[in-house]
């Protein structure tokens, strides 16, 4: 695994802030897991953990792309949706 550096400028313009890319991870024996549908099934949202990140990707498709979340990432995601950040109502 390796992570790419480089930097970006602030919004505000005055400096440069570091940026760390995330890694390409391996994900071809990830354990998936999703939320069950109230049907049973499987839900479209997949979640696993691999060398330390959790990667997310779409079920329904999933050869397709991968979200990658460092721990502190993921962190704040759980605690917004708890929270009700996310709620469209």
């Amino acid at each position: 695994m390796a992570t790419e550096t480089g930097t970006s400028s602030t919004a505000d313009g005055t400096g440069a802030v570091p940026v760390q890319r995330k890694p390409q991870l391996d994900t071809s024996k990830a354990e998936w897991l999703s939320a069950k549908q109230p049907d049973g099934s499987p839900g479209d949202v997949q979640i696993a953990f691999v060398e330390g990140y959790t990667v997310m990707r779409d079920g329904r498709f999933p050869d397709g792309p991968v979200l990658v979340f460092t721990p502190e990432e993921w962190h704040a995601f759980v605690l917004g949706a708890q929270d009700g950040e996310f709620d469209l109502t």
